[in-house]
C-alpha cells in the first residue's frame, strides 16, 4: 500500500481545519480559532503560528513511513485523541510489523513499536514525539522516559523531515526496551516490600491504589517487576480508568485525553526514580 498520504486521506475531519487569528483588545495576544467552524480555541501571544493539525500530522506520517521503511510501516496502525476542543491532539503510530514476546514464569504478551505524535494549536504543547511500546495483551502504552522524546518549538516552518530522522535507531531501540522488559520479566519480587517502594515514589493513597492493581496483574503475569510495570501502565490505560481504582475526575472540561498523557509521563517518571531502578536491580 503507498504510505505517503494526504491530509484529507489520514487525518479525521474534525481535527483538518484550517488555523485562523484574530487579534484581541490586548496588543500582545490573539484569539486561535478553527477556520471551518469559526470556533474560538484559545488565546496566545502576537507572534505565536503553528501549523494546521493536518500538516503537522501528515508530514509526521509521512517521514516516519519513509524513515522506517514499507516493511515496517506498511499496516502501521493509527489512532487520534483529542483534547480543548481539538486545539490538542495526540497521533499514535503502532507498528504490529515488529513484534517481540515477553514471557514470563506464567505468562506470554507480544510487544510492538509505538510513536507519539503530540501537537498543539493554542500554545498547550510544542511539537513532540514520542517513542516507546504498547502491550497488545492489555493495550498499554510504555514509554521509557530515558531516550523517549525529541521535542521541538511550535513554528509554521519546523523541518519535520530533520525532526524524525533524529529517530534513526527507532528499531534498535524497540528491541533493546524489549530485552530490558523480558529482564523486568525475569526479576521475581517474592522478597521485595513493593507497596513501601511505591509510598516513596507516589503519594500513599495512590500507592495503596497501585498496590492493589499491582496483586490483580501478579495473577496473570506472576510476581515479577514486568507486573508492577503492567500495574503502572494500565493506570493510563483509557479502556481501564474506570474500573482500576484511578478514574480520571469529572471536570466538566475537555481534557480526558491530555490528562491520560501526563499519567503516561508520570510513569515514565516512576521507573527513572532510583527506588524503582534499585528495584530491579535486586
Amino acid at each position: 500500500m503507498p504510505l505517503d498520504f494526504t491530509a484529507e486521506e489520514l487525518i479525521p475531519e474534525d481535527i483538518n481545519f484550517p488555523v485562523v487569528y484574530e487579534d484581541t483588545h490586548f496588543h500582545k495576544s490573539k484569539y486561535v480559532i478553527n477556520g471551518n467552524t469559526g470556533e474560538y480555541l484559545g488565546i496566545v501571544g502576537k507572534k505565536f503560528k503553528c501549523a494546521s493539525h493536518g500538516d503537522f500530522f501528515t508530514r509526521a506520517h509521512n517521514a516516519v513511513s519513509e524513515h522506517l521503511g514499507e516493511e515496517v510501516c506498511d499496516s502501521m496502525n493509527l489512532k487520534f485523541s483529542k483534547a480543548r476542543n481539538n486545539a490538542w491532539v495526540m497521533m499514535e503510530m503502532v507498528m504490529p510489523n515488529v513484534l517481540r514476546k515477553i514471557v514470563t514464569d506464567k505468562h506470554t504478551t507480544t510487544i510492538a513499536p509505538r510513536l507519539i505524535a503530540l501537537h498543539g494549536i493554542d500554545g498547550s504543547c510544542s511539537n513532540q514525539v514520542y517513542y516507546g511500546a504498547i502491550d497488545f495483551f492489555c493495550t498499554n502504552g510504555m514509554i521509557t522516559g530515558d531516550y523517549d522524546k525529541i521535542k521541538r518549538k511550535n513554528t509554521t516552518n519546523f523541518d519535520l523531515e530533520r525532526f524524525i530522522g533524529e529517530l534513526e535507531h527507532t528499531i534498535q531501540d524497540f528491541n533493546n526496551t524489549a530485552d530490558t522488559y523480558q529482564q523486568w520479566a525475569e526479576t521475581k519480587l517474592y522478597t521485595i516490600d513493593v507497596n513501601a517502594m511505591l509510598k516513596s515514589i507516589m503519594s500513599d493513597e495512590k500507592a495503596e491504589k497501585m498496590f492493589s492493581l499491582y496483586n490483580h496483574e501478579t495473577v496473570t503475569r506472576g510476581r515479577n517487576v514486568w507486573a508492577l510495570y503492567s500495574a503502572f501502565t494500565s493506570y493510563a490505560n483509557p479502556l481501564n480508568v474506570d474500573t482500576n481504582g484511578f478514574a480520571l475526575r469529572r471536570t466538566g472540561n475537555d481534557t480526558q485525553a491530555q490528562s491520560l498523557w501526563k499519567r503516561e509521563q508520570d510513569v515514565a517518571g516512576w521507573i527513572n526514580t532510583p527506588q524503582f531502578r534499585e528495584l530491579v536491580a535486586a
